[in-house]
């Protein structure tokens, strides 16, 4: 492998954090995580550039922390895909098939394709990927690979993903003027699931939900692939700021009583537990009981999950989750988040921690890693070099794989 592919960084740039996660490609194939930079998030609100200058030294330092962590100097990264401006649609595309005996060839898969995409989106927006989900030949439903195949039409399933041209441009400028290059963009969803799924779980029905600072992404897949995506206004932000009026706290301490003490079920919580919460205006910090912090967290908790469930049913994917949901993101280490989760859902639930990750892997088995991590992970077996990619198992990675080498040429 080039010297330029040894090393792959995953570069998750949200609205509390920046993290830089350094992953070196071993001789055997697999992936080692060598480096780890983070900083604290400034000029940016879900994912969308607000301040540049901000952004840009934000950037910088969790790169240069990387660097340092690593032994190495960061000349590109791989970024992740952000922000309330992501939309994600499905498309269908349909084409005659070519060619005196009717065998599909790769040309017939890249019209088929690109038939998938004949739209016009809105002025500013742009698509930011096109991926397969399956093929119908003649009708027959549900074909991987159609490839070699016969028949006389040719359908093809697509997810793809777009978004503001503008804020893509100012995330991307800042990321350049950090001092590195974008190498490749990936949905978040896509690479939190690279880290954190499982392919039985791709199989036979999943919801990842990402918890961020400033929204939540959530992403449903279903027979390998992704069939639907979507970003609610709610983050961890928000449940901060509630526990800042709710307890009368300056917001940095809110934040700080959130990660040691807080619960979203106030049934976990017995009533003899007490907490110490900083007070406003320089007066003596008060003792109260942590349910009352439980009673703050738990309805915002719960009209998340609900909104998370609307929109899934409005997507038709509601009895598509047979494998549960998968938490990943900041506030997906709150306690009573995954219960809460379950009682809503009456699905199995559980927290999504990278998985696979060897070197550092103590400090990054941490959902709040989970897309900076899959970056790498997510690269590595599909946009580095096929020759040295490790082999996929399961149903998604054979699929994936398939499709990654007929799409290489133009996606």
């Amino acid at each position: 492998m080039p010297r330029r592919e040894r090393y792959l960084v995953g570069l998750d740039v949200g609205t509390s954090k920046v993290a830089a996660i350094v992953g070196e490609v071993l001789d055997d194939g697999r992936l080692e995580i060598i480096g780890l930079g983070v900083a604290e998030a400034r000029g940016l609100r879900r994912g969308t550039v607000v301040n540049v200058d901000a952004a840009v030294e934000s950037i910088k330092k969790a790169i240069e922390e990387a660097e340092l962590t690593a032994g190495i100097e960061i000349d590109s990264v791989y970024l992740a895909l952000s922000g309330g401006h992501i939309k994600g649609f499905n498309s269908r595309g349909v084409v005659a098939v070519a060619g005196k005996t009717r065998e599909i060839t790769t040309d017939d898969v890249r019209r088929a394709v690109e038939a998938a995409r004949a739209f016009t989106l809105p002025s500013g927006r742009e698509v930011l990927s096109v991926l397969p989900q399956d093929f119908a030949v003649d009708e027959e439903e549900g074909i991987a690979s159609p490839i070699g195949m016969t028949g006389s039409r040719l359908d093809v399933n697509v997810h793809i993903v777009s978004g503001s041209t503008a804020a893509v441009q100012n995330l991307t400028a800042c990321v350049n003027r950090a001092g590195v290059e974008v190498a490749g963009m990936v949905l978040q969803q896509l690479a939190a699931a690279e880290a954190v799924l499982t392919p039985d779980e791709r199989e036979l029905g999943v919801a990842l939900v990402d918890i961020g600072g400033g929204s939540t992404h959530f992403a449903v897949f279903e027979r390998g692939s992704l069939w639907h995506t979507g970003v609610l206004s709610i983050g961890g932000d928000h449940f901060t700021n509630d526990i800042a009026v709710g307890l009368r706290t300056p917001v940095p301490d809110a934040e700080k009583v959130k990660r040691r003490w807080g619960c979203a079920l106030a049934a976990m919580v017995t009533e003899d537990e007490t907490i110490e919460v900083a007070t406003v205006g320089g007066r003596k910090p008060r003792i109260m009981s942590r349910r009352i912090l439980a009673e703050i967290l738990q309805p915002l908790a719960e009209r998340t999950f609900h909104m998370l469930w609307d929109e899934i049913r409005k997507a038709g994917c509601e009895k598509s989750l047979h494998s549960g949901l998968v938490l990943t993101g900041g506030c997906a280490a709150l306690d009573g988040v995954a219960e809460i989760a379950e009682q809503i859902f009456d699905l199995p639930v559980r927290r999504g921690y990278p998985t696979n990750a060897s070197g550092l892997a103590d400090y990054v088995n941490n959902p709040i890693f989970a897309t900076a991590v899959g970056l790498g992970m997510y690269a590595h077996r599909n946009l580095a070099d096929p020759a040295a990619q490790a082999v996929s198992v399961g149903a998604f990675g054979r699929v994936a794989s398939r499709l990654q080498r007929l799409f290489r040429e133009f996606f």
